[in-house]
């Protein structure tokens, strides 16, 4: 692999965009080229990590809706909307991704929790929480250490299972 070239994106954070400038690697044998996306992004998001994180806990495991938890992201109410119904659907696949990855780290099992949304909450938490016994993890914010080890992709669109990556380990749990 080797650096070529980049793009500009941009990324809104605190209600103000900001310009991000992505750096690109490409295969020298394929010659496929992958975005090289920093801990802060996720994928197909104009928000930050941690304000979609932020938000997603206001809304699955606090007393409000999606219309206060926007509000105090400063992000507009279809877009906390769009990724409370995009977490809910992927839901099972995350709790099962991050209750594994959580459990390969050492970390305790998550406990049984009906709403699915619910349980992948419990089990990004866990996992964060047994990675943070590694060095290099606790310095990452929660939302950032499941949009590192995902790839960004822990609210894509995509069906396929996610393939977790932590330092040189890949795991990919069961699909439910």
């Amino acid at each position: 692999m080797v650096f070529w070239s980049g793009y500009i994106r941009t990324l809104r954070v605190g209600g103000q965009d900001h310009r991000l400038w992505v750096r690109r690697a490409r295969c020298r044998d394929c010659e496929g080229t992958h975005a090289l996306l920093p801990a802060f992004v996720v994928t197909g998001r104009f928000d930050a990590a941690d304000t979609i994180g932020a938000v997603l806990e206001a809304v699955v495991a606090g007393p409000g809706g999606v219309r206060p938890a926007a509000e105090a992201a400063a992000v507009p109410y279809t877009t906390a909307r769009a990724w409370r119904r995009r977490f809910s659907e992927r839901a099972e696949s995350l709790a099962v991704s991050f209750g594994a990855l959580a459990s390969d780290l050492g970390g305790d099992l998550v406990a049984p929790i009906a709403e699915p949304a619910r349980r992948a909450l419990a089990a990004i938490k866990e996992a964060y929480r047994a990675a943070c016994a590694f060095p290099g993890w606790r310095q990452l914010s929660c939302w950032r250490f499941a949009s590192a080890v995902s790839g960004g992709s822990f609210l894509a669109t995509n069906t396929n299972p996610l393939y977790l990556v932590v330092g040189k380990r890949r795991f990919m749990p069961p699909v439910p």
